[in-house]
């Protein structure tokens, strides 16, 4: 039972995956030998988490998390996020404990509800989301599991944009993990937690110091196509952002709020940023040409974002 998760499960998250990790969904559509070595050296680098998506054209989240967690040795490794209408909630039960214990508690199961284009193309209809992930954390917490469960219980984290969902992540999770935010939301996203729920925003980052070539990159990459997903536009508009901002693959203004790009110095502040903001943890997502890895910028960013 999850519900009111003890304060000292949270810090322990928190202790474990430290300050700073890595969020990468495109290890989700790479050959299982290429995540496999891309996770190792993102652990070597010192991050102390990978997260990665799930799409409906991508690896399953569980049989994808138990391929990295078997590559790596101390690396973290959590869904970010598993869709709740990718299975029920026993089948989700049930993978969570297994690869927890089978990887000594380094698998963090973070759940999202999706958004109802990606829902619709699996077969459901999108409704209430905030009452279909409290029942799916209800049919959780019923779900019988007769393996070996550690001490403590794999944690879970929520998908959480807008204040009900952040209180539902706070009340009934170990916490937070928003995606596709401004460092603005950060600091809501803390003052409706509190101060015990783990918060781990997403970051999306680019080494590209030009301002023209790194904004086409970033909405070529990134913010065009999650500009056509109404839960992040709607999301935005509670931080000032209107409709001229989300036509083109966003505008300047919004580009810049969502990805960090520059020089190093630049993608470390916006971290800072972050924790500043009161995050716990800030999982940062390299943006690279032609669906690139970019581990090249994640080696060149580790030595300025490991040391905080």
């Amino acid at each position: 039972m999850q519900e009111n998760a003890p304060t000292a499960q949270k810090n322990t998250l928190a202790s474990r995956i430290g300050r700073v990790g890595v969020w990468h969904g495109g290890l989700g559509r790479e050959p299982a030998a290429t995540a496999r070595r891309a996770a190792a050296e993102i652990e070597q680098l010192g991050y102390g988490a990978l997260w990665f998506g799930e799409g409906p054209a991508t690896k399953e989240a569980f049989t994808h998390a138990g391929l990295l967690l078997a590559a790596t040795e101390r690396l973290t490794v959590a869904t970010g996020i598993a869709n709740i209408w990718g299975r029920d909630a026993a089948a989700a039960n049930g993978a969570a404990h297994t690869l927890a214990e089978a990887y000594d508690g380094r698998f963090v199961l973070g759940l999202g509800a999706s958004h109802a284009p990606i829902v619709s193309l699996r077969g459901h209809t999108y409704t209430k989301p905030l009452a279909a992930m409290r029942a799916y954390l209800d049919a959780m917490d019923r779900a019988p599991y007769e393996g070996p469960i550690t001490d403590p219980a794999p944690p879970r984290v929520l998908a959480a944009l807008g204040p009900k969902m952040l209180e539902l992540a706070r009340d009934r999770a170990a916490g937070a993990h928003p995606y596709f935010v401004p460092t603005e939301h950060t600091a809501r996203a803390r003052e409706t937690l509190g101060h015990g729920p783990l918060l781990a925003p997403e970051q999306a980052v680019l080494l590209e110091t030009d301002p023209s070539e790194a904004r086409a990159l970033a909405r070529e990459h990134h913010t065009r196509f999650y500009l056509e997903l109404p839960n992040y536009v709607e999301n935005l508009r509670r931080f000032g952002f209107d409709d001229d901002d989300f036509t083109g693959g966003g505008s300047d203004r919004l580009v810049d709020a969502i990805v960090a790009w520059g020089d190093v110095d630049t993608v470390r502040r916006r971290v800072q940023d972050h924790l500043d903001a009161g995050a716990d943890h800030v999982a940062v997502q390299p943006v690279a040409a032609n669906r690139g890895l970019g581990l090249d910028q994640l080696r060149e960013l580790a030595p300025a974002l490991l040391d905080f």
